[in-house]
């Protein structure tokens, strides 16, 4: 099990950027599979984008693709989500989550499939 904490959120404008990093402790940082989720009131859990540490293959989900990139720092244990080209539909909570790998990290980015989870942190995006 992990701890995981996320900072980076807050307000900008339409077409602006953002940079969402998680700050992971507790175990070995590339023994593990992370993803960004994200969850507005009252809709699922949304996955936003995912890697494999120890591979650094990535994958992304259908809102996240040509906008939004996931990348690591494994030296510090930390995951990143740079958001560009922010839109007003991107208004939500976003979390870190982790799951530690068996030797293959799923790609479908579903909520089920991660163990750990942050408290999140929240964009918003004015239009």
């Amino acid at each position: 099990q992990v701890q995981l904490v996320e900072s980076g959120g807050g307000s900008v404008q339409a077409g602006g950027s953002l940079r969402l990093s998680c700050a992971v402790s507790g175990d070995t940082f590339s023994r593990y599979c992370m993803a960004w989720f994200r969850q507005a009131p009252g809709k699922e859990r949304e996955g936003v984008a995912g890697m494999d540490i120890n591979s650094g293959r990535t994958y992304y989900g259908d809102t996240a693709k040509g906008r939004f990139t996931i990348s690591q720092d494994n030296a510090n244990s930390t995951l990143y989500l740079q958001m560009n080209s922010l839109k007003p539909e991107d208004t939500d909570m976003y979390y870190c989550a982790a799951e530690r790998s068996a030797g293959y990290c799923w790609t479908t980015l579903r909520r089920y499939e991660y163990m750990d989870w942050g408290q999140g942190t929240q964009v918003t995006v004015s239009s």
